[in-house]
């Protein structure tokens, strides 16, 4: 199956967990893709464009920087992100401003950039979270930042459709990644064990995996969510935020 035949693919945090899977899957179903991360050692590939999207430049000429190497840009996906724990009276004005300029202002940046260099037919596909949409507790800053997204992707995506361009945001439960598992040792919980009780909350009976995100990244970037503007949609293995 190649979805993506022809078409050319930005994607930030290409170097996580989740972003080398839907780097890896892009390319398997025949895109070009150019990949983003301020860990540009980890980044692989004919068009590594590594920064820090803390860098309002960087930001606004990324967009432009991988069209310029594809020669056109059909599909965004704004993966990259941080996570800041705890309720808001431990929350730092370095965390605020970390999440906000990462997780809010960067894609904000990117997408603002991308649509004048996207034709009819194109995707931008952001990574929201389950807890931006029904926010859980001791995660305020993260919670905040990513129901900012969500809320700018469903405008987005009314705003932008007559233009034939779609945007859409995934929304991740709990996912068996770097950042989960760091967030288990901060804690002093053994990463594997904390992961499989974890497991144990969820009614499908596991934690997802990079794949089962990337999979419906794929979906929404392709042709054949052809019908979804503006959607958020939730990958959580059947289990609420609580």
């Amino acid at each position: 199956m190649n979805r993506f035949e022809g078409k050319c693919a930005l994607v930030t945090g290409a170097a996580g967990g989740i972003g080398k899977t839907i780097v890896s899957q892009l390319r398997a179903e025949g895109a070009m893709v150019a990949v983003a991360d301020r860990e540009g050692t980890e980044l692989d590939g004919d068009f590594c464009i590594p920064g820090d999207l803390t860098d309002k430049t960087y930001c606004d000429n990324l967009c432009q920087q991988a069209r310029d190497k594809m020669g056109q840009l059909d599909i965004l996906i704004n993966n990259a992100g941080v996570i800041t724990r705890g309720p808001i009276t431990d929350a730092t004005d370095d965390d605020l401003q970390l999440s906000l300029a990462v997780n809010v202002e960067a894609p904000f940046r990117l997408c603002r950039a991308a649509i004048p260099l996207m034709k009819k037919g194109s995707a931008i596909v952001n990574t929201a979270s389950c807890w931006g949409v029904h926010p859980g507790p001791d995660h305020a800053v993260y919670c905040m930042t990513k129901a900012a997204i969500a809320s700018l992707t469903q405008c987005m995506g009314r705003d932008h459709a007559h233009q034939g361009i779609r945007v859409n945001a995934v929304c991740p439960n709990e996912v068996d990644t770097p950042m989960l598992r760091s967030g288990f040792e901060m804690r002093g919980f053994n990463p594997e064990t904390a992961i499989a009780e974890l497991g144990k909350t969820v009614p499908l009976g596991r934690v997802a995996n990079a794949s089962d995100i990337a999979s419906v990244v794929c979906f929404l970037a392709s042709d054949d969510a052809g019908y979804l503007c503006g959607s958020l949609i939730e990958v959580n293995g059947g289990k609420p935020v609580t």
